[in-house]
């Protein structure tokens, strides 16, 4: 006969209730923010030990969908991070769906106006502050709280990506609610007539004069890419977020060892 055991009956547990990200920018410091060609659980739970803020999962250009969101964000929640999800386009139904799948912020592209960018906000947060549909979802179902806290916890991202829009970031970056007005080197590069060249002098000025004047507004944050040896001035234009991708790091060091190889084989 078994022996029969007394357990004590475990705690109600979910997802963690803190947006680290938001919650880094809400304390005055930077968040970093890591994307890459391919974004899995598995990727995610490896990334998890080194340290970042939030993940970027991508669905404008990338692989990230609606069947796996839920678990793409469940990796996230085990390593405390917050997941990002990059829409193709601004749409409050797919803003709507993917919070309610567990992500803890949204990013839009191509945003061109302050309206634009207040469509953003209505779409994510529930009332007063918006007009988000009411759907719980998996993040609800330890916290009593949801709707009360949710909106404080919802991450907002707005990407501008050519000249004429740089022209009014202030008005922008001043829209209530909204956390980061992000400028893309690479759409911004194009948009200039420099096509694959965001470190072309005139573009690096744009975003420069760009990133300072979003500072200087004291409302949503100035957000870009960072290269590897980019971080230092890129906070001293009053950067707060940090986008980094880790493709970069797996070309610069698998390049490397491969010239080491061939150098080892010639002199072998």
């Amino acid at each position: 006969m078994r022996n029969q055991v007394d357990l004590e009956p475990l705690p109600a547990c979910g997802p963690p209730r803190a947006n680290r990200a938001k919650r880094r920018l809400a304390t005055g410091g930077v968040a970093s923010v890591v994307a890459g060609h391919s974004m899995g659980a598995d990727s995610i739970d490896f990334l998890g030990p080194f340290g970042f803020d939030g993940v970027w999962l991508e669905a404008e250009h990338g692989p990230a969908d609606w069947e796996r969101l839920g678990d793409l964000s469940r990796a996230c929640d085990l390593w405390s991070l917050s997941a990002l999800m990059r829409l193709r386009r601004m749409d409050a139904s797919l803003v709507a769906r993917a919070l309610t799948l567990g992500v803890h912020g949204i990013v839009i592209p191509q945003v061109k106006s302050p309206e634009e960018a207040r469509s953003l906000v209505d779409a994510a947060k529930f009332a007063p502050v918006g007009q988000r549909s009411v759907s719980r979802g998996r993040r609800s179902y330890a916290n009593p709280d949801f709707l009360a806290r949710d909106n404080d916890e919802t991450l907002l991202v707005v990407q501008l990506e050519d000249p004429e829009v740089l022209e009014i970031c202030e008005d922008i970056a001043a829209i209530e609610h909204l956390d980061v007005a992000f400028i893309a080197p690479n759409d911004l590069a194009q948009a200039m007539g420099y096509q694959g060249q965001p470190d072309h002098p005139k573009v690096v000025a744009a975003i420069e004069d760009g990133l300072r004047r979003i500072a200087a507004v004291g409302g949503a944050v100035p957000g870009t890419f960072c290269k590897a040896d980019a971080a230092p001035r890129l906070i001293q234009l009053g950067v707060r977020f940090l986008y980094v991708s880790y493709d970069a790091w797996i070309a610069q060091a698998g390049g490397e060892w491969l010239r080491g190889l061939r150098e080892a084989d010639a002199r072998s």
